[in-house]
């Protein structure tokens, strides 16, 4: 096999027999000292030097790896390495540190297994030991008109129900893969109130925009919203290491090519929902995230406050929407 050194070399070796080559140092700052190149630095100084116009040839000494250039471009050669390494100095940065995720899986799991009984409750059309006959969906849903004229449990309680068994299905299967990893990340409490806040902030911007008559049921919004936060805390956590190329919107375009996949399909997808949950999400997560970094560290005491906050705001939506 030849190695990849050599056929380098051979792919820019100048035929000029005449042409008196010198040896690049592999230590800019200290030229007298012989140090030989690292495979990465013998790459990337040869893309640099190809890039500016500079005939190069690299070989293998006893020591490793050396780049030879005329010695007519010598002095040259050596300004334009030191000025490329002035510019990238201190470049990629380093990732920021990993931060240790959360093992509380079974807590998200006990939660999903709470909204599925809530769904068969509501598939009842009533309450447990009473004869009452209750339409959920009637005074549950999203009705748009209803919700500008003051009805704003319906923003919450719309999240909690569901048309068919299906549709419950695909959002407790699809959203519980982001919302667990969204907990892992920001923790229980924190994680489930914030896609709370996206699905109401989805449904509110949806009512706003929609017709006066417009209804909609279904925990999608909310689900779209994790997606969003997910993609906003990525996007604000390896800003420095995504910037080169607007790289830096990698996680927001992912997050935007699953909303395309799996938010437009179906005769009944209420997309302005799925979309303005993802933008929901999208600037809490942004926020969060910029106030995370700014404190250093997460509270315990913010995850419980905020955990139980979002248990007894469901609970008194349902509360007044029922009274």
């Amino acid at each position: 096999m030849v190695d990849p050194e050599q056929k380098i070399m051979a792919d820019h070796h100048v035929t000029d027999l005449t042409t008196d080559w010198s040896p690049l140092p592999g230590c800019l700052d200290q030229p007298e000292t012989p140090v030989p190149l690292t495979r990465r630095q013998l790459r990337l100084w040869q893309l640099t030097l190809e890039a500016r116009g500079f005939p190069v040839r690299t070989e293998q000494t006893a020591n490793g790896w050396q780049i030879l250039v005329p010695a007519e471009t010598f002095e040259e050669a050596i300004f334009e390495l030191q000025q490329y390494q002035r510019e990238n100095h201190g470049w990629p940065p380093p990732l920021p540190p990993p931060i240790q995720l959360i093992d509380n899986r079974l807590t998200t799991l006990w939660v999903l297994i709470a909204i599925g009984l809530f769904h068969n409750l509501t598939m009842r059309q009533g309450l447990p030991f009473t004869s009452a006959l209750i339409d959920w969906t009637a005074i549950g849903n999203a009705h748009a008109g209803k919700i500008l004229d003051g009805e704003w449990w319906r923003l919450i309680t719309a999240l909690t129900l569901h048309s068919s068994g299906l549709h419950f299905l695909s959002n407790l299967v699809f959203g519980g893969v982001f919302i667990m990893r969204l907990c892992r990340l920001l923790g229980s409490g924190l994680g489930w109130s914030l896609t709370l806040a996206s699905g109401i902030g989805g449904n509110l911007a949806n009512a706003w925009l929609q017709a006066a008559n417009h209804r909609a049921v279904g925990a999608s919004t909310a689900v779209f919203g994790a997606v969003g936060l997910l993609a906003a805390i990525s996007m604000i956590r390896y800003r420095h290491n995504l910037r080169p190329q607007r790289r830096w919107a990698l996680p927001l375009a992912a997050g935007a090519g699953l909303l395309a996949m799996l938010g437009t399909g179906g005769e009944n997808t209420d997309l302005g929902a799925h979309l303005w949950g993802f933008v929901c999400g999208l600037l809490i997560g942004a926020a969060v995230e910029v106030l995370r970094e700014r404190r250093e560290r997460n509270r315990a005491w913010l995850g419980w406050l905020s955990g139980s906050a979002s248990i007894a705001l469901v609970i008194a939506a349902w509360y007044v929407a029922l009274g």
